[in-house]
């Protein structure tokens, strides 16, 4: 996955981590916890906050 697959990761984190609010999540471990999914292999350094504010939008839609 790359940062830009935000639904592939959206629902990777809500299996990875089902009784989190994503609402709650800083974007600090955010950032962390989508480094840390196995099947993503993009570069750190392409993520911003702007992906990271659609991956958790993405996330608290498929949390609903």
């Amino acid at each position: 996955m790359k940062w830009t697959d935000i639904s592939d990761i959206a629902i990777e984190l809500s299996e990875a981590h089902p009784d989190t609010d994503p609402l709650k999540v800083n974007f600090v471990d955010l950032r962390d916890w989508v480094l840390a999914l196995e099947d993503f292999d993009d570069d750190p350094k392409h993520c911003g906050e702007k992906i990271l504010e659609a991956i958790q939008q993405a996330w608290i839609d498929e949390a609903a």
